[in-house]
Parts: structure tokens; sequence; C-alpha cells
């Protein structure tokens, strides 16, 4: 099977031989530490058979947050982990997109774009959960960074898997939401959308003079779906957690300079192929790479676990 690390193998000294100058000491990183994965360059051990008396070499991992060799078993011990903060509740499933007109912006900042998606979104999580018009009471939540289309574009969204109903304000009694419905999403991207917007000029008056006037006129886009007991979206997201851009399952050819690989679409479902140059294939994986140590985490009560996590 064609891997990863093959084609970072192949041309990721070129790639960095003419960009070296102009990208994130973290990109580098990803590329030479992909590159060398599983390789005589990370070291190994060596096991000897007792049957046949062979001497068999296991080469170490490179550990690289964006490497697909190294995350699967990670993937599953967050799943078991986070699923013991599931309550016995019906849940949601509540997405918030980056629109596209400030997407430019984010890529170039994501440390500032990052917090703040995280941010705004969970206070207008909040700030819906809080109302009696809805709970009245404190919800529980966790959500996760997502930053690429099937086709490797820059994509920032963030999905939360909300309870479906929260503890009174007095913490002394549990307020049901019902299974069907938790926020109106058209009111919740109004929100969302300011809280945006005035923490953007707040924090970065220069960043945010650089976004289109419209980007504020338009609408927002947010989507929620009722996931039932949460085990199953839970699931979902951990595919995400530790999954990178791009799986070895789906890229099928790397030839004559060029790297070819399949996507679900979107919309019909059916699997497709793209074929980009190597280039510019690197280019859309590298910029799926975050930005180092970004975690953010938002307070905790007791009964309901609320945390955002980046990975």
């Amino acid at each position: 099977m064609l891997k990863l690390s093959d084609i970072f193998r192949s041309y990721g000294k070129t790639y960095l031989n003419k960009y070296s100058g102009n990208i994130l000491p973290s990109h580098k990183k990803a590329i030479i530490d992909i590159s060398l994965c599983r390789t005589p360059a990370m070291g190994g051990r060596v096991y000897q058979c007792k049957k046949c008396s062979r001497y068999h070499y296991s080469y170490h991992s490179c550990g690289n947050r964006n490497c697909n060799n190294c995350q699967n078993d990670k993937a599953d011990e967050w799943l078991q982990n986070n699923n013991n903060l599931l309550l016995p509740v019906n849940y949601f499933m509540i997405t918030f997109t980056l629109p596209e007109d400030l997407r430019h912006a984010a890529r170039g900042n994501q440390k500032l774009f990052y917090n703040l998606l995280f941010k705004c979104s969970a206070e207008s999580i909040e700030s819906f959960s809080s109302n009696s018009k809805f709970i009245g009471g404190k919800t529980g939540y966790l959500g996760v960074l997502h930053t690429w289309s099937r086709k490797l574009d820059y994509h920032p969204h963030v999905h939360y898997i909300v309870t479906g109903g929260g503890l009174s304000i007095k913490e002394d009694k549990w307020i049901d939401s019902g299974s069907k419905f938790l926020f109106p999403v058209r009111a919740l991207s109004v929100v969302f959308k300011a809280k945006f917007r005035d923490e953007l000029r707040k924090l970065n008056p220069v960043v945010f003079s650089q976004i289109p006037p419209g980007a504020w006129k338009r609408k927002w886009v947010i989507n929620s779906i009722a996931v039932g007991n949460g085990f199953h979206a839970m699931k979902y997201l951990a595919q995400y957690v530790f999954r990178v851009a791009i799986g070895n399952n789906r890229i099928l050819k790397h030839q004559d300079g060029f790297v070819t690989f399949k996507y679900k679409d979107s919309k019909t479902k059916i699997w497709k192929v793209m074929k980009l140059n190597t280039e510019e294939f690197i280019r859309r994986f590298l910029q799926h790479v975050l930005p180092p140590r970004l975690l953010l985490k938002f307070g905790t009560s007791a009964c309901l676990h609320q945390k955002t996590e980046a990975f």
C-alpha cells in the first residue's frame, strides 16, 4: 500500500528546499518526522523468533500528531475514556463552521481564530442553555476541531456533542430538553457571529480590518442534529481527534509528479478521484497541521463535563 510517508520521503526534501524560508517550523517538523517514520533513522528493536531463530526488525514510529501511521491506538484510547463521560440522557451534535470569507485570515492566524472559534461557540451554547425558553440550566458539551474537507481544502469547523438538557441554576434537578429539538440554529448563528465579530475586533483590530465587511452580513452556518445516547456521535468524533487529513487507504497513486487519491462526495455520497501535483498535495496537507500545544479547555461542573479540545 502506498503511504503518505512514501510521498514525503520522495518529495519532502524538494519541498523544503523550495519553501523552507516561508513555512512554519511545525510544518517542517511534520515533513521530516513523517518522512523518517518507521525507518532505520528512528531506531528500533530486534526480535528473534524462537521457532525459526530469525531476527525481525521493528522500527520506531515518529509519534508526530500529523502522521497517519501513529494514531489508531490513541483514537481507541480516547474513545474509551470519553465514553465514560456520557450521561444517560439524549444528546445533540452541533457544528459551528467558520465562513469562507474568514478562512484566509484564519489560515495565517490559526491560534487566534481557533481560540475564538471555540470560545465564541462555547459561549453561544451556554447562553442558549441558560435561557429558560430552552433549558434554563447548565448543559454539558464536548467539542473537537476539524479543519479539512474531503478534498483536503481548508474548512475549519468544530463539532460539539451537547447534552439534551442540563442542571438547573441551583444544581438541584435535571431539566430535559426533549429528544428532537435543542436550540434554534438561526438564532444561535446570529449570536455566534456577533460574539466572534466583537471578540476579533477587540483582540486584533489589524486582522479584523482585513475581513471583508460582507462577512458580517451573511448568514453563518450552524447545524444541529439529534444523536440519541451519544455513543455513535462520540465514535464519529474519535475519528477526527487523531485522524489526519488523509489516510493511506485513500491514496491511490504517486506517479510522474502527481498524487491521485479518492474522496467521497459529501452530497452524492459517491466515491470520486482527484489528481493533484505533488507540491499542491503537500501544501493542502500541511495547512491542516495545527499550531503546537493548541489545547483549550472551558470550565467543568460536577456531573456535567464541559470542555473543548483542539487536536
